[in-house]
């Protein structure tokens, strides 16, 4: 396809955000999204979509068609249309108003409305968050790094549960609520969590002295899984400040983000 001059002009306001106006197409195009995203939010209410239920489907209608214009439009001036088809923001952009459309041939689409929620991840392309994926992938590596410790710390935990459940299943019984071993297990997670919901409560001396250990076993190993994530999270940041090395004085341990060497000043190679 040839790039005409209104086909340039359009790249250069969709995809160049370092122009005047495309800045100002960012900026409104943020606001549709929020926008969007708030009247759907808003439909989800049972009393607000009773009285404005039909003037949020009209604003609903208007964001649908402003972001329809948008996607046709980057197709058309973008160099390689195939390639944005196929990337992931442009299958987000597709996928936040393809719901809206198969509802007029389909019943009982409300479901898939909630794709709607996509259009928030194109707020990470408008604002260019991309570049935070790194510290995000540190982080990962930390999560992957940890996950045979947690591994192990969880069938622990429910070990701990099993016993803890069988313990108040037996002291309790169903006529306190505890009607079975799962049920007893149910309300030990709860306990050792200390979220706590109530739904089931010891009613017995012995049962309250369970319910009470089980408590400060709860916050004996609340911290364990943070302990070991953050202890491999810092050992992965050790390891992204050792990969960066200076090329004058060949020291090591600057920050990812850093331009200058710490120690002789020199300008840090990317």
């Amino acid at each position: 396809m040839e790039f005409t001059p209104l086909r340039q002009k359009l790249y250069t306001i969709i995809f160049g955000t370092g122009t005047p106006a495309g800045k100002r197409f960012d900026m409104v195009l943020i606001y549709c999204i929020l926008l969007s995203v708030l009247t759907m939010i808003l439909e989800s209410v049972a009393s607000i979509d009773r009285h404005y239920g039909q003037w949020l489907l009209s604003v609903e209608w208007f964001f649908t068609g402003i972001f329809t214009v948008e996607y046709l439009v980057r197709i058309y001036c973008s160099p390689h249309p195939g390639r944005y088809i196929r990337s992931f923001y442009g299958l987000v952009d597709l996928l936040a108003i393809l719901p809206s459309y198969l509802g007029l041939f389909m019943d009982d689409m409300n479901y898939l409305l909630m794709i709607r929620l996509l259009r928030v991840l194109r707020v990470f392309r408008i604002l260019k968050l991309a570049r935070y994926l790194t510290e995000a992938n540190v982080l990962m590596r930390a999560m992957a790094m940890s996950r045979r410790k947690i591994f192990i710390f969880f069938s622990s935990v429910l070990v701990l549960s099993t016993i803890f459940g069988s313990l108040m299943f037996v002291v309790e019984g169903p006529e306190h609520g505890f009607t079975s071993i799962p049920k007893s297990i149910y309300w030990t997670i709860v306990t050792i969590t200390t979220v706590g919901y109530g739904d089931i409560t010891p009613q017995t001396v012995l049962g309250q002295m369970i319910a009470s250990l089980a408590m400060l076993t709860g916050y004996s190993i609340i911290a364990v899984p943070t302990g070991i994530l953050t202890a491999e999270l810092a050992n992965e940041m050790q390891r992204d400040r050792t990969s960066r090395r200076c090329e004058e004085c060949t020291s090591v341990g600057h920050e990812r983000d850093a331009l200058y060497c710490r120690y002789c000043g020199s300008v840090l190679a990317d």
